[in-house]
């Protein structure tokens, strides 16, 4: 059984963790625009291979941070058991009515 500490520090790695989160997407889509502006203009130049490096970095990154993000997620997710009953109370009366 976790103790309500380790819940609190769960709950504030998944908020930085999210933060985080868009700060790498807002990188990625700064790097994708210049690099595709880079491309557009200097095609083969060093500036657009370090501009699509910089892409992929922010691009891992992101990658990695949501992953881990998916993964506390699961983790923190409550076990319930799984209902496979059906339900108790009828979907329809089996009477005709006059």
């Amino acid at each position: 059984m976790t103790s309500t500490t380790d819940r609190v520090m769960s709950l504030r790695a998944v908020r930085q963790m999210r933060r985080v989160r868009a700060f790498y997407a807002g990188g990625v889509l700064l790097w994708a625009v210049l690099t595709a502006w880079t491309a557009w203009q200097m095609p083969g130049s060093r500036q657009m291979w370090v501009s699509a490096l910089l892409l992929a970095v922010f691009s891992g990154l992101l990658l990695t941070t949501s992953l881990w993000l998916h993964r506390l997620r699961t983790e923190d997710a409550p076990r319930r058991p799984a209902h496979h009953a059906a339900p108790r109370k009828a979907t329809a009366s089996r009477h005709a009515h006059a």
